[in-house]
């Protein structure tokens, strides 16, 4: 009996410590953490296109977290910006951090590609802007008119791409997923992005 009780107590031990490390502690860092003075919050479009990403699986080809060049050599060479940092993702609710790099790191498209036109088209057929692009079309998030009305977004698709008759224009879903996009420009500095010594320089 004292045996099982002593294993017990141990189980128990090692469970607080456990949570302690990997829960308690990390918490508490977080919330230390310096959110950057120019991170603005997303709109109500901005969110729903958030919400689109998610459901329509973005991120299971996308990071959204280029990595410190100490690290790993390469992602600020492709243009992908500074490493992110914790503060980055205040508004991220759950983070979408993404394990994949199918496509390229999302973090900072709208700094790289700021045209709604191009997001536009490039969802329609992404091989209309990107030549060997293996990204799947999201055709379903765009209706096919003969004659759009003053409402409509019409998204200018090139002649080998375009149907045969009438024009493409983009429904709220395309808007609300570009509109998010184009938020994503984490171009404003990181005040806890770890400076390099000067010795390093």
């Amino acid at each position: 009996m004292k045996r099982a009780l002593a294993i017990m107590v141990g189980a128990l031990l090692i469970l607080l410590l456990a949570m302690l490390t990997l829960v308690v502690l990390p918490y508490i860092e977080m919330t230390a953490e310096e959110i950057p003075p120019d991170l603005k919050p997303y709109t109500e479009q901005e969110l729903k296109g958030r919400q689109l990403y998610i459901a329509n699986g973005c991120l299971y080809c996308h990071s959204q977290q280029p990595r410190d060049p100490s690290y790993a050599v390469g992602d600020k060479d492709r243009g992908w910006g500074r490493p992110s940092v914790p503060g980055d993702y205040v508004h991220d609710q759950p983070q979408l951090l993404g394990t994949m790099r199918t496509g390229p790191d999302l973090f900072n498209i709208a700094a790289r590609q700021p045209s709604e036109d191009w997001h536009l088209l490039h969802l329609y057929n992404p091989r209309a802007v990107v030549k060997d692009s293996i990204m799947p079309p999201y055709r379903f998030m765009f209706r096919q008119v003969e004659e759009p009305v003053d409402d409509d977004r019409v998204v200018s698709v090139p002649e080998e791409y375009a149907p045969e008759t009438g024009k493409v224009v983009a429904t709220e879903d395309a808007l609300a997923l570009v509109a998010y996009l184009l938020s994503l420009d984490h171009t404003y500095p990181a005040p806890t992005l770890p400076q390099p010594d000067a010795t390093e320089e």
